[in-house]
């Protein structure tokens, strides 16, 4: 049975003390196979438990976890950020003993998470701060299997809140199909998930024009790909931005650009936040038009010695165990509720 979960009941009662901000964080992160060392009979998580391939231990859960624990703080200028959309999360209770049974505990993060169909049980997930946050609907859409691939994916998570007691904001939270088994034998998942992803937000667009909609994930294509090229038709903010139109909110050159993910010498720009044209405009609610940054302290990386420079410090290394973070970086955005959109989004 597939559940629903949101930390805490009565949600418009937890904010009664809603706190006002000027500015409010956005982050997304790929945690790289956040699982529990427990056995699921019901997906292939064999891999990580402790007789398992990787030797999951409850030892290395909780390293992983205090791991997770200091980017995020460290994202938030060591004030946690108050959305965080996270994926490769295995269920509930990692989500649970992530904002419970770390220093995170004292910001109060609710949890919004559902099981998806995904064969190895891994999720995508939004934490929120309660007093910043207030989610009035939320519901996961499945992306149709395909032919080619009958294995099932990542739902989309959509989310709508209301920050700031009045300032009302979409989100939709992304995994797409890996590119495991050859970029183009895959992408045909990638564009069933894009369709998807369409779909929705015209129906957000019909029901408003102006709706303000934040979508981040690891979409596992670069922004040259059809899927969100052609299918999702991401722009670059420009001197007009329609409403209802989709933006990446970056004012760099795309290639050579800060990368969230390494493979073979080459960073990939797989982790994106993109933006409707709502949130471009100088009004209540918005974002800068620079505003997307890949967070990549010292701490994060590792030298790579067979292809220079740095890569992503990893959990694993293959199946050796070095105690690291995630094969990706965090990416980050502000939102600013008092109309203004300065040049550099830095707290």
């Amino acid at each position: 049975m597939r559940i629903l979960f949101v930390a805490g009941l009565l949600l418009p009662m937890l904010l009664s003390g809603q706190e006002s901000r000027d500015r409010l964080r956005f982050v997304f992160y790929n945690v790289e196979n956040l699982f529990d060392p427990f056995d699921d009979s019901l997906t292939a998580d064999e891999e990580f438990l402790p007789a398992g391939l990787r030797g999951w231990t409850w030892s290395r859960f909780e390293d992983k976890v205090k791991r997770i624990h200091k980017v995020l703080v460290a994202l938030g200028d060591w004030e946690p950020p108050e959305l965080i959309g996270l994926c490769e999360v295995e269920n509930h209770f990692v989500l649970h003993w992530l904002v419970s049974e770390t220093p995170l505990k004292k910001h109060e993060y609710r949890v919004i998470h559902r099981d998806s169909p995904d064969r190895r049980g891994i999720d995508v997930a939004l934490l929120y701060r309660p007093g910043f946050f207030r989610p009035v609907s939320y519901q996961c859409y499945r992306v149709p299997d395909q032919g080619s691939c009958p294995e099932s994916t990542r739902d989309i998570l959509y989310v709508k809140g209301i920050l700031n007691e009045g300032d009302s904001l979409h989100l939709l939270i992304n995994h797409w199909p890996s590119r495991w088994g050859g970029t183009l034998e895959s992408r045909p998942e990638r564009l069933a998930a894009a369709g998807l992803l369409r779909h929705i937000l015209d129906s957000l667009f019909m029901a408003d024009r102006q709706s303000r909609i934040l979508v981040a994930g690891d979409f596992n294509d670069e922004l040259t790909d059809a899927s969100l090229r052609d299918c999702l038709g991401v722009q670059r903010p420009g001197a007009h931005c329609p409403d209802d139109a989709l933006y990446f909110p970056y004012d760099g050159p795309l290639t050579g650009r800060p990368g969230s993910l390494k493979y073979q010498g080459r960073w990939y720009g797989f982790d994106l936040i993109l933006v409707s044209g709502a949130l471009l405009q100088d009004q209540a609610l918005c974002v800068s038009r620079d505003g997307y940054r890949v967070f990549a302290p010292d701490f994060l990386l590792e030298d790579d010695p067979q292809w220079l420079g740095s890569r992503p410090f990893r959990t694993y290394r293959g199946y050796r165990y070095q105690g690291g973070f995630s094969d990706h970086l965090p990416v980050y955005i502000d939102l600013f509720t008092n109309g203004t959109q300065p040049s550099e989004p830095d707290r």
